[in-house]
Order: C-alpha cells, then structure tokens, then sequence
C-alpha cells in the first residue's frame, strides 16, 4: 500500500468515524427531545369485551376509539391490542384494547369527557365491553 492510497483510507475512517459520532449526537438529541415532548396529562384506559374471541367487536371498538381523535383538546391518541412479547408474572395482557389519550391539562380531559363524539363512542360500544380501567396521569418532571 502506498502512503497516498494509506493516507486515504485513514482519511476516509476518520470522516466516517466523524460522521457516525455526530449523527449519533443528533440522534441521541432528538430522541430526548421527543421523549420530552408528551403532553403532561394522560388518559389510559383498557377495555375487556364481553365477546374476547369476537375479531368484530374488536374491530367495532377500534373504530369507536379511532372517533375520539376529532376531540379538539385530545392532542395525541395511542390505540392498540395486547402485545406478543414475553410472558412476565408482571405482564396483564388479558384486556382486549387499550386507548391513551393525551392532554395539555387536566381541563382539557374534563372536556373530553363531556365532548359529543366522546359521548357518542360510550353510547355505541358500551354494550361490547364488560369491563374497563382507567388511569388517568399527570406528569413529573424527570
């Protein structure tokens, strides 16, 4: 190898090294930055169908929760199911949906509990669960 083709090599480990290590940092920054960014109130709650095995109720509650993201002071909706990931003694995935829903504050979730389209998904899905829970949640600074 000569000394030319050696100082290029060097010269393009050290740019990828430098490269690599500033969008690490980036990285790093913006996932902070968008670990910080939830609003500080939130509103979870799981449902348990009476129906378990039924794909359409299930299929009728995420349609009703997926209503409740046109709620003005809902700032961000998290709608899922039971995750497959490794059964823990700690792990309870025997609900069949959940909902989280975020809020500026504790006003804003007051009026999401009066808002038409919310009372309107309790009135349309109510007769396909048998049980729901709530926590409702207030940030602290970490």
């Amino acid at each position: 190898m000569t000394d030319r083709s050696r100082r290029d090599v060097l010269f393009a480990a050290t740019a990828l090294a430098v490269g690599m290590t500033a969008t690490g940092s980036r990285a790093a920054a913006s996932t902070s930055a968008s670990k910080a960014s939830f609003p500080p109130v939130v509103h979870h709650v799981f449902f348990w169908l009476k129906n378990p095995d039924s794909s359409e109720d299930l299929a009728k509650l995420l349609a009703g929760l997926r209503t409740l993201a046109g709620i003005d002071t809902v700032r961000g909706i998290h709608i899922g199911v039971p995750a497959d990931t490794e059964q823990r003694g700690v792990v309870d995935g025997s609900y069949s949906a959940s909902e989280i829903l975020f809020f500026d504050d504790v006003a804003g979730q007051n009026a999401y509990q009066v808002h038409p389209i919310h009372k309107q998904f309790v009135a349309d899905c109510e007769h396909l669960w048998e049980r729901v829970v709530v926590y409702d949640v207030m940030a602290v600074t970490p």
